[in-house]
């Protein structure tokens, strides 16, 4: 069921490690829902995302925005945190989109997983190239740990805030590398 915005598309900034993180929202049937989250990465930042691609939103906040964005800023900055999927507008995705990511959400800190894996655990084994677009176009990502996903040789693969950030993100959550862009095999998650 499609719920109708109430309020205009909003956005809140928060200044991380590694540059802005932006988060674009609306009220929702009364509720605060994000519909994307934009992080910064070597190319544009996600301030500059924001006033490039949607010039219609206006910087606002609320209590739960501020708590999650309170949240990712700890999580950039190496704390443990489990988000909740409750304030992400997931109707925006498609629904293979939405059976990936919540399959990524499941991936354990500390742990990472393949594209073929994934395909394979929601029964699209020759699928790993659509794993990978779905992930490319994850509308929430750190919420949504897309980082934790890589390639099935072990090397890091793609990521919105470039390659320097994923590794960053999974070294702090202690996955371990075999060289400077792979990860070691015992951190692969198996499902």
């Amino acid at each position: 069921m499609k719920q109708t915005k109430t309020h205009p598309p909003a956005f809140c900034l928060r200044a991380t490690p590694f540059g802005p993180v932006a988060v674009l929202w609306s009220i929702y049937g009364g509720t605060p829902k994000i519909g994307q989250i934009l992080i910064s990465n070597p190319e544009i930042s996600a301030r500059q995302t924001v006033e490039k691609f949607f010039p219609e939103a206006v910087a606002s906040s609320c209590p739960e925005i501020d708590i999650l964005v309170d949240q990712m800023e700890a999580f950039l900055n190496g704390a443990d945190i489990q988000f909740s999927l409750d304030m992400l507008h997931l109707d925006f995705c498609s629904p293979f989109q939405q059976q990936v990511l919540r399959t990524d959400y499941a991936i354990p800190r500390g742990s990472v997983s393949t594209y073929r894996l994934i395909a394979e655990h929601i029964g699209s084994p020759r699928g790993a190239r659509a794993i990978g677009m779905a992930q490319a176009t994850n509308p929430f990502p750190i919420v949504i740990p897309c980082h934790r996903v890589i390639r099935s040789d072990g090397a890091l693969g793609g990521y919105g805030g470039g390659p320097e950030m994923k590794r960053t993100l999974l070294e702090s959550e202690g996955v371990a590398f075999r060289d400077a862009g792979h990860v070691a095999t015992h951190s692969i998650w198996r499902y």
